[in-house]
């Protein structure tokens, strides 16, 4: 199993440098990082977790510059984000940093997808909170006529490019696509309509969800070899991990505290026994 890692990483914890350079020397997959431009200081939507909102929630790094300081500093660790909030990114701009990102990697970037819980977050940046499922569907799609080999529009409701010349394009084609979310036909509708598969959050329930989801990807005519299903910011035990392992899951992200280089480490050495 691919053990990666996850972090929320701030003006205050260890640098992207150095973690990626650590976890590439400890023989870790893989970093991906979460993203919120801001935080509305009157904020009236719930913490999704439950009490309240941690505080690196408010300082995160821009996950794209992070991750451009760690793939320059290592040669195969795989970099992600958990997750990109596209309904609030124009997206031709965010198509040509993950594209460049992907380029100048060597094809190691994997595109986390997310649709937000903040909803004065989203306002700030133009989002209509009922619209932003459908939103991200249709910037999702004028991404990838943005990648295509040859100029291609794309036109939609709420989301349209004309043919265009945009380089440089991902390094194999596009991406790997993963989608994040709670189970439930709407979020596996977007899995299987532009995905290669999903991000479970803390990767509960897997043993009904994992199932459902199977059925809905070969109902739409994918591969059944090709869905790729990813725990992400699991807290680890080995029997959960064995547990991912008899599902057919081959790779976990599990979660690294937001501290300071010296708590990093620490937990990253008692990570050390699930590689």
């Amino acid at each position: 199993m691919r053990i990666a890692t996850t972090v929320f990483l701030t003006d205050e914890t260890i640098t992207p440098v150095r973690l990626a350079r650590e976890l590439e020397q400890r023989g870790f997959a893989g970093l991906f990082l979460p993203e919120h431009t801001h935080i509305p200081a009157a904020r009236t939507t719930p913490y999704a977790a439950g009490g309240e909102l941690p505080p690196e929630y408010t300082r995160t790094l821009d996950a794209f510059v992070a991750l451009g300081q760690a793939a320059a500093v290592t040669d195969r660790l795989a970099l992600g984000t958990g997750i990109t909030l596209v309904a609030q990114h124009d997206p031709i701009a965010l198509a040509k940093q993950i594209a460049t990102l992907d380029h100048l990697s060597g094809g190691r970037f994997t595109l986390g997808v997310g649709f937000g819980w903040n909803v004065e977050e989203a306002a700030d940046h133009g989002v209509t909170w009922s619209e932003r499922r459908e939103l991200v569907r249709e910037r999702m799609a004028l991404m990838r006529a943005l990648w295509a080999p040859e100029p291609t529009a794309y036109e939609g409701r709420l989301a349209s490019v004309s043919a265009s010349l945009a380089y440089p394009k991902p390094a194999g084609g596009a991406p790997r696509v993963l989608v994040g979310g709670a189970a439930g036909p709407s979020l596996f509708a977007h899995i299987t309509e532009y995905a290669d598969g999903w991000l479970p959050i803390g990767g509960g329930g897997l043993r009904t969800s994992v199932p459902a989801l199977r059925e809905a990807w070969e109902r739409a005519g994918r591969d059944p070899k090709a869905l790729q299903v990813v725990p992400y910011a699991v807290h680890p035990e080995p029997g959960k991990l064995a547990h991912y392992a008899d599902q057919g899951i081959e790779e976990v992200i599990l979660q690294l505290p937001p501290g300071n280089e010296l708590e990093v480490l620490r937990a990253l050495d008692a990570y050390a026994r699930f590689l």
